[in-house]
């Protein structure tokens, strides 16, 4: 086994003294804050807002900040969720085009062992960077105001990063595998950034889109775990705006909220409970991970 945390190691080293890389796996997340301050702001807040006439006098208007704040940081932290783990699992196509790999497939190892190493080398780095987006953010947030988070939604967001981590780089490896150079993954990461996004619901909510698409974008674990991170992150400030209403409205504008920002994926015509959608994504790392070592083992072969 000294070989196996050796090569883990060795992956982690390889990915944090490449400064690119791991700027420009935070670059969607950069990009979806700047959006937001740009452009998505406004929209976000006019439509709560619009749930919210006649209540004005109940809702704070920087609870209704803290909302649209949140909405942002589920954005950020769900594209992260797809850009970082592909960042990170790209280096299995460097050592391969660079000839690293087949040193690394003629030592004693075998080659399941050495998928895993790549696998759990990169769900780590994932989940440290991501983490840290996770980290700054709430603190700039709780400079700004209170998003009303126990200590357990705090905690909870820790795991559901891991458990997105993990999903996302299990889904990736099996997806550069079939990569041969660093161009192709390289031009498949730009395509992957802009649909990012979308996929997730960070610039369109997923109720937006029509059953089809809806059902696309339950295919995709970051998707589930996006839902997962609205839950930890904004059930806080949508029940205590709720409290503040006090009833009057009979719970539709946390209703409409949680329904406009998709708390629960809508699949094949029916809403996915959170409970669904987590074990969804532990279903996609079990299955995604067996296809990883099997796929390693047949396409990466000792010379």
């Amino acid at each position: 086994m000294r070989g196996f945390f050796g090569l883990v190691r060795r992956n982690l080293l390889m990915y944090f003294k490449d400064i690119s890389a791991v700027v420009f796996s935070l670059l969607t997340s950069i990009i979806v804050f700047v959006l937001y301050l740009l452009f998505l702001k406004g929209n976000y807040v006019s439509s709560i807002e619009s749930y919210a006439k006649g209540l004005d006098t109940f809702i704070k208007d920087g609870d209704i900040d803290m909302l649209v704040t949140g909405i942002l940081l589920v954005g950020i932290l769900g594209s992260a969720l797809i850009t970082v783990p592909y960042s990170t699992i790209m280096g299995i196509v460097r050592d391969k085009e660079t000839g690293v790999s087949d040193d690394i497939l003629v030592t004693p190892l075998k080659r399941r062992l050495i998928a895993a190493a790549y696998f759990i080398s990169a769900a780590i780095c994932s989940f440290i960077m991501v983490s840290f987006i996770a980290t700054v953010s709430f603190i700039l947030v709780g400079i700004r105001g209170n998003l009303h988070m126990a200590p357990g939604a705090i905690l909870a967001t820790y795991g559901i990063i891991l458990l997105g981590s993990v999903s996302s780089t299990s889904l990736f490896m099996l997806v550069v595998t079939g990569f041969k150079s660093s161009a192709a993954c390289n031009a498949f990461f730009g395509i992957l950034s802009a649909a990012a996004g979308f996929v997730i619901g960070a610039f369109i909510p997923i109720s937006g889109f029509s059953t089809t698409v809806q059902t696309i974008c339950c295919l995709f674990p970051a998707s589930h775990v996006t839902v997962l991170l609205r839950h930890s992150l904004l059930n806080g400030i949508v029940e205590k705006i709720n409290t503040d209403i006090g009833g009057v409205d009979g719970g539709a504008f946390a209703s409409a909220i949680k329904e406009t920002f998709t708390f629960e994926l809508p699949f094949m015509g029916k809403n996915l409970t959170p409970w669904n959608s987590a074990a969804i994504a532990c279903a996609c790392v079990v299955v995604f991970s067996v296809l990883c070592m099997f796929v390693y083992s047949k396409t990466y072969k000792r010379k």
